[in-house]
């Protein structure tokens, strides 16, 4: 059975998209917010700085979190298993799966998110908001990303 997925065409140009600085020298890119389809589905690209801790621990009750790494080497964490994924690598987490991801190296890492359903960018706006009003500790994290079905575990 097909679903229906409608929404106005979306096009980017190069150096387009909205930008989110985190405040820990990383920054999120908003390639499609949920808004712009229809919460189906939301395009980020995640650029960490090397050292970068990315998000807890956590998983999600019904969202499906994909990445795609486009520059560097990510490390991945799913449960109790740490994977290194370098430029080339995909990953997919259904919802109730433990991941997190950082990048521990001294490089820069680029890595492409794609959350369905849609809606996942207002939680990094949030976050980035946050930051710029004087930073986020991992408890904050948790209770900002709660809205849009992230359960922190650590």
């Amino acid at each position: 059975m097909m679903t229906s997925c409608r929404f106005p065409p979306l096009l980017l140009r190069p150096g387009t998209g909205e930008l989110l600085d985190h405040g820990d020298g990383g920054v999120s890119v908003v390639l499609a917010a949920g808004t712009a389809t229809g919460d189906a589905f939301s395009v980020v690209e995640h650029r960490l700085a090397p050292g970068a801790q990315g998000p807890p621990l956590h998983r999600h009750a019904h969202l499906c979190d994909a990445f795609y790494v486009l520059e560097g080497t990510l490390t991945l964490r799913v449960g109790e298993d740490t994977l290194l994924a370098e430029a080339g690598t995909s990953a997919c987490f259904p919802p109730g799966v433990a991941h997190t991801f950082l990048n521990p190296g001294d490089a820069p890492v680029r890595v492409l998110n794609i959350n369905a359903p849609g809606g996942w960018d207002r939680v990094l706006r949030s976050l980035a908001t946050a930051a710029t009003e004087g930073g986020v500790d991992r408890a904050e994290t948790g209770c900002i990303a709660a809205e849009r079905d992230m359960i922190v575990l650590e």
